[in-house]
């Protein structure tokens, strides 16, 4: 990966000068400041002017990115200002560099000339604190990224930390991004860059609010050959983008991922022209990004590697009658044998064979060992890439690896069906698509045939999960009955991780949902080991119903249902809703009525839906025999909601939890 351009030596001298001024807003507040030279009116500020309640403020952030004298490296000088306004905020303090150290056995990036400190207002004079050099502490990650991790020192509501240091590179492709945007308001952010003309980046931004500076220059520079003394001549483009008074992006419910909502530029390397040579091209089609993946050592060069003891898996799986058995048989001896360490990676750290013989390896080593093990058996397989929800989706048009951060194994069934198959998951299921890999794309790589593909992951058909309550009401105002939930797909998964993961009391709390009122006497779990059935939950309870007097018995029939909160409580969204995939819940109740009471008010039964029909809401109460029977049917028919529309949906979800919280009022005869 590591290309060497040039064994020139730089001779710089400013040619021309050409100056462009982009559309931006008008901007006249704070910019930027040199390290150590801090105001007493950013001391003494006591909140952040856009967005009050904000517990901390970056007064700014400054980026410098520059190529070195040899055009191979790059250098990006960092410059941090944040406000800390009281006790909620000191979490600004702990300060982390994320950075690739190295990719394969080349070094690649790497951290220098840290420099911090903590400016206290004391008695009207400043009292600065500089963060001792012996507390930066370098973690490794793995064996390819680190970060830089301190924390300041001497954090008080009310002070000032800044931070600067520069990033560097060994590589000209690596490019980093910029983010304008944080988890904290941001009051001003600015990256200049100078990019000799011989590289052609594309600059993909996701920028909703308008610039405030975006002026560009040229330089015109030359580079001279230290052996016959001749000068190329070439252009620095230089520009400075910067944005003011930026909002917070909060974490929202049922958003997708931070990477794919924060305001940022991003840059692709499309073309380099060498000075004096001939123009090529990079990533420029998923083909290429296949083909590098196809060559290269911890991806491609891992699908032959024989397993030990692998024989003896294929010659089982060869024997069993139909794909799907030898597909499951394979996938869970992989899943139950091998642990993952925690890291996701599209290549291997250790190698297939290795991880393989210590049961333990990162996403690509796992499902690697998988695909080996499939393709063995005869099966149509292959491996492919994919992004998880927290790593940000893949944008189709981007072609570049980077966007990557896990393999898994991709099985074409038929013209409407495939398989995404990952065993990193100790809950996954052979058929079915891990949720936090919908709605993005995934690469596959047929080496052999030199086809490589862009599909997108989705799941079209609805989860369903039903709740089946029957429960007798008491005359005391006591609740008895038992309840039987079912569970498909990745309601199913979610279950039983959380059962097996936190253990039978903590879940039985889980379902109560802080309902102290209500105990649960038994929880029995059925097929919870036959993937290919419905995860039955049958659970035996006893409540107090919450406002019973002498005269009157009150209940709630919401009971056993994830919707005891409404998720949408704020009337504006800064993200897209993301719900990973479409959900139809049915909710039955049958409760009968004690001697000597009768109803006094049932709720109405209702049709509720959106325009579009994306969300339905349906209830129906009635009494029957002496029994109250209830019935919801709540249906998303989509997966993925726009924050464009928001307010369609905060209504829905308003009206639903209101209807939902409604109650059935029994009276004494």
């Amino acid at each position: 990966m590591m290309k060497k351009l040039f064994t020139l030596l730089l001779s710089l001298s400013i040619i021309a000068c050409a100056v462009r001024v982009h559309a931006q807003t008008a901007y006249s507040g704070p910019t930027t400041q040199v390290y150590g030279t801090v105001s007493n009116d950013d001391l003494q500020l006591k909140q952040c002017d856009f967005e009050k309640d904000a517990n901390a403020e970056v007064l700014f952030k400054k980026g410098d990115l520059y190529f070195g004298d040899d055009l191979e490296s790059i250098m990006e000088e960092v410059h941090v200002r944040i406000k800390i306004f009281n006790d909620n905020g000191k979490s600004q303090a702990d300060i982390k560099i994320p950075y690739l150290a190295f990719w394969g056995n080349y070094r690649l990036e790497y951290i220098t000339g840290i420099q911090a400190e903590t400016i206290n207002l004391v008695d009207g004079k400043q009292v600065i604190t500089k963060l001792d050099k012996k507390l930066i502490y370098t973690k490794n990650i793995d064996k390819e990224q680190a970060e830089i991790t301190f924390t300041m020192p001497d954090v008080k509501p009310g002070c000032i930390i800044e931070y600067k240091y520069k990033w560097n590179t060994a590589d000209y492709s690596d490019f980093p991004d910029w983010y304008f945007q944080d988890k904290i308001p941001v009051r001003y952010s600015e990256l200049s860059t100078q990019t000799p003309e011989v590289f052609y980046f594309r600059a993909m931004p996701h920028i909703t609010d308008p610039f405030v500076k975006y002026a560009r220059t040229s330089d015109g520079r030359s580079l001279q050959d230290r052996d016959n003394g001749q000068s190329y001549p070439y252009n620095v483009s230089n520009e400075d983008k910067a944005m003011a008074n930026i909002h917070s992006l909060p974490d929202e419910p049922y958003m997708s991922s931070f990477h794919d909502n924060v305001q940022a530029i991003r840059f692709q390397l499309v073309s380099v022209r060498p000075l004096g040579g001939f123009s090529h091209s990079y990533s420029d089609s998923w083909a290429k990004v296949g083909g590098v993946l196809a060559d290269n050592d911890g991806f491609g060069g891992q699908l032959k590697g024989k397993l030990t003891g692998e024989d003896a898996l294929i010659e089982k799986a060869k024997a069993m009658k139909t794909d799907d058995e030898k597909i499951a048989y394979l996938f869970n001896e992989v899943r139950n044998t091998m642990k993952w360490n925690g890291y996701d990676n599209w290549e291997t750290v250790d190698g297939t064979s290795h991880a393989w013989d210590t049961k333990s390896g990162n996403s690509a080593e796992i499902n690697l060992a998988l695909y080996r093990l499939l393709k063995q058996a005869g099966l149509e397989a292959y491996p492919m890439v994919v992004s998880t929800r927290a790593h940000g989706k893949v944008d189709p048009f981007y072609t570049s690896v980077d966007q990557f951060n896990r393999a898994v194994v991709y099985m074409p069934v038929d013209s409407t069906k495939s398989y995404v198959l990952d065993a990193t998951g100790k809950y996954n299921m052979y058929n079915e698509t891990p949720d936090e890999l919908l709605n993005s794309s995934g690469l596959y790589i047929d080496k052999q045939r030199k086809v490589f593909d862009i599909i997108h992951l989705k799941k079209s058909i609805p989860v369903r999960e039903s709740v089946l309550v029957n429960a007798e009401i008491k005359a005391d105002g006591k609740l008895e009955g038992t309840a039987q939930i079912s569970n498909t797909s990745y309601n199913r998964i979610s279950v039983i991780d959380k059962y097996k993961t936190d253990g039978e009391q903590k879940y039985i709390d889980f379902l109560k949902d802080g309902n102290n009122s209500m105990k649960i006497s038994s929880v029995k779990m059925d097929n919870m080991e036959v993937d290919t059935l419905p995860l039955i939950q049958n659970i035996g309870f006893n409540m107090d119903l919450a406002g019973t007097d002498e005269n009157y018995i009150y209940l709630s029939p919401n009971l056993f249902t994830p919707f005891k909160t409404n998720p949408f409580l704020s009337e504006n969204r800064m993200t897209d809703v993301d719900f990973a995939y479409p959900r139809s819940y049915s909710i039955n109740g049958v409760y009968k009525i004690p001697a000597g009471y009768k109803t006094d008010a049932l709720p109405k039964s209702v049709n509720m839906a959106m325009p579009d029909k994306s969300f339905i809401f349906k209830r129906f109460v009635a009494e029957q025999d002496g029994q109250i029977v209830v019935r919801y049917v709540i249906s998303f028919n989509v997966a993925e909601y726009s924050k464009d529309n928001y307010g369609d949906l905060f209504g829905f979800f308003k009206k639903m939890n209101e209807m939902l919280a409604e109650q059935i009022v029994l009276k004494k005869s």
